[in-house]
């Protein structure tokens, strides 16, 4: 088995040639790096950030191979140009005072003065990445503290580093607001609990989070570089916005909130700064082609919505409106121009809704409109509408699922053999494992890359140990990925093609998070609970536990938590008839109790719990709940 990535193909360097010979794209345009480094006022130097006992979380150095001009090879040279403007990193000034550090997280964290202090907007994914970044701000534009902090939306690389910038204290003292959208700490919470294992296992393909940084390694992740490698918490809201054109004035400063849920977040903001004549677009719009459905997984995104409350953005603001940032990349300048971007993004997410259910009413497939479907030469032609984060492809099946759902309507797929059962019968009626490798090595060198990874996959499936097939596999797509205009695809492709040859390596995660569990609605750990139920395991049981939230200076809140049918069943305020355990504890105690963190013994003993009834029961629940491995298999069986 080799560890080293292989060089382009000359199929792959032809494909990438023709990206590079397209009439669509203008290579000569010098306006978005004009834009990416306007207003610039310092960097970090090194772009290096370490936790304190010296572990790095981020860093730019390995990614000095993108200095060269010209794209290798083994990248499409569209997302070459991306992912060298992404390189630009440091603190801008954006408007008079606002200003934006970029290029130390995924996202953009925006600095707004206020008259005593500093407004943080969405600060990035970590703490230790929103600490130098406000360091740097205060370095260069003299010390504040921070008032307020505004989360536009609900994703973690919008509100994790929070407190780099501040802290539970301040917070619970006043001395800085917190400001989201109605729904929002709900949101940021559950999308990733009952699916978080197998979204965490996906996420570390999609960032490429074990490949090496370079031409044949990951380069960039569409969104900014890559994610950070730090701690990551959530402090809740002070300050809910709950309606369209609600105004808030945050340390002297007025601010028009426009709520969009269902758009690039289940709970997300735009606001308007009046006084700058600046529009804050959150994530819905960024200098890419975003995810109706992103590779890492997660419920699809309304693409009707999104272009309505792009419309409506156009509609409400652009008159008074001179400057439009986001949370990701760089500005957009004069109103003209601001207008053509927000036009075009509203047209890019309305097209591909429209034309996906057109062609499906005439009874296309999934699969078949998006192989049929591209954007206009209009919208495709620009920068900002290039597939490095989503896809046309994806965005299409995006739309497709959320109106039809995955079936496709003809019977023959309604029951399908699952992969591994069907690989072993197409191996067979193919002819064997060494005649499909043989039909495959041909293919493969014709340059059907697509092809070779779909027949190949069929053989690996069957035949997990069979080496060859590995390898070819692994081949294939690695040229797929080379090839590849959208990070996240190269990514994917990439360490698929890595995990084939070398096997799963660890990848760094946070896991379990009590910076995460200190606000999190009990409601929701049990919902998370209930999934690892072993359903198996719990099929004859019957127990019962009354679960009493005891927290200081508040009235104690009874949950019931229950096995029946093989279920694990909560009510919130509906005590059991006879409950076989009742353990009282503050909600941290008790999360860190069903998770198996803190021994019952041993919080009773401390005096973190008061138990009454028999604690075996407690035990007896525990032994019924799954584990999940965070480095489950996904290009083998």
């Amino acid at each position: 088995m080799t560890t080293e990535p292989k060089d382009a193909t000359e199929t792959t360097r032809e494909a990438n040639e023709r990206v590079r010979a397209s009439g669509w794209l203008d290579w000569d345009d010098d306006r978005d790096r004009q834009a990416a480094t306007r207003g610039f006022l310092a960097a970090l130097d090194p772009p290096v950030i370490t936790t304190g006992d010296g572990r790095s979380v981020w860093d730019l150095e390995p990614y000095a191979f993108l200095e060269v001009e010209e794209a290798p090879p083994t990248v499409n040279p569209s997302l070459w140009r991306h992912a060298r403007l992404n390189m630009h990193h440091g603190l801008f000034e954006i408007a008079d005072g606002l200003y934006q550090v970029r290029g130390y997280d995924l996202s953009v964290m925006s600095v707004l003065r206020g008259e005593r202090g500093w407004i943080v907007v969405d600060p990035l994914v970590s703490a230790e990445t929103a600490r130098a970044s406000l360091a740097l701000v205060n370095r260069h534009l003299g010390e504040r503290e921070v008032v307020a902090v505004v989360y536009t939306h609900s994703h973690a690389d919008h509100f994790g580093g929070v407190e780099g910038v501040t802290s539970v204290e301040d917070v619970l003292a006043g001395r800085t607001r917190i400001i989201a959208p109605v729904g929002f700490l709900r949101s940021a919470i559950s999308e990733n609990v009952l699916a978080g294992a197998v979204m965490g296992r996906r996420a570390s393909y999609m960032y490429g989070a074990l490949l090496p940084r370079g031409p044949r390694g990951q380069v960039d992740a569409g969104l900014g570089k890559s994610l950070s490698l730090g701690s990551s918490s959530i402090l809740a809201p002070t300050d809910e916005i709950v309606e369209t054109g609600q105004v808030l004035t945050v340390d002297g400063v007025e601010i028009e909130f426009q709520l969009t849920p269902g758009t690039e977040a289940p709970a997300e903001m735009n606001f308007h700064l009046p006084e700058l004549r600046a529009l804050c677009m959150a994530e819905n719009c960024s200098r890419n082609l975003h995810n109706l459905y992103t590779p890492r997984g997660a419920e699809v995104r309304d693409a009707k919505a999104w272009a309505r409350y792009l419309d409506e953005s156009i509609v409400r603001y652009l008159d008074r409106t001179d400057l439009v940032f986001t949370s990701h990349h760089w500005p957009v300048w004069g109103r003209e121009a601001c207008l053509e971007y927000l036009e075009k993004q509203r047209d890019m997410y309305q097209y591909l809704h429209d034309q996906t259910l057109r062609l499906a009413n005439k009874g296309y497939t999934m699969l078949e409109i998006a192989e049929m479907l591209e954007l206009p030469a209009a919208l495709a032609k620009e920068w900002y509408s290039r597939s490095y984060y989503g896809t046309v492809n994806h965005d299409v099946k995006a739309v497709y699922q959320k109106y039809l759902g995955f079936f496709d309507g003809n019977p023959a797929n309604l029951h399908p053999h699952p992969p591994v059962e069907a690989s072993r019968r197409y191996v067979e009626y193919m002819g064997g494992a060494a005649a499909v490798l043989e039909r495959a090595r041909a293919d493969f060198e014709r340059g059907d890359y697509r092809w070779v990874a779909e027949v190949v996959n069929r053989v690996v499936f069957a035949e997990p140990d069979n080496v060859e097939a590995r390898l070819l596999q692994a081949d294939a797509l690695e040229q797929l990925g080379y090839q590849a205009e959208s990070a996240a695809w190269r990514n994917f492709y990439l360490m698929g093609a890595k995990e084939l040859r070398d096997g799963i390596a660890e990848a760094p995660g946070r896991g379990f998070s009590l910076g995460m569990v200190r606000v999190m609605p009990l409601e929701l750990l049990l919902d998370a609970l209930t999934v690892r139920l072993d359903g198996e395991r719990a099929a004859g049981i019957s127990l019962g536990i009354e679960l009493v939230v005891d927290e200081r200076g508040a009235e104690p809140v009874t949950y019931a938590l229950w096995v029946a049918n093989a279920v694990l069943h909560h009510r919130r305020g509906v005590p059991l008839d006879r409950p076989d355990l009742i353990i009282k504890a503050s909600r941290l105690d008790l999360a860190a109790l069903l998770f198996g963190l803190l021994p019952l013994d041993d919080a009773v003993a401390a005096g973190r719990a008061e138990t009454d009834g028999d604690t075996r029961v407690l035990a007896e629940l525990l032994g019924l709940f799954d584990s999940f491995d965070p480095h489950f298999p996904i290009v083998t069986p």
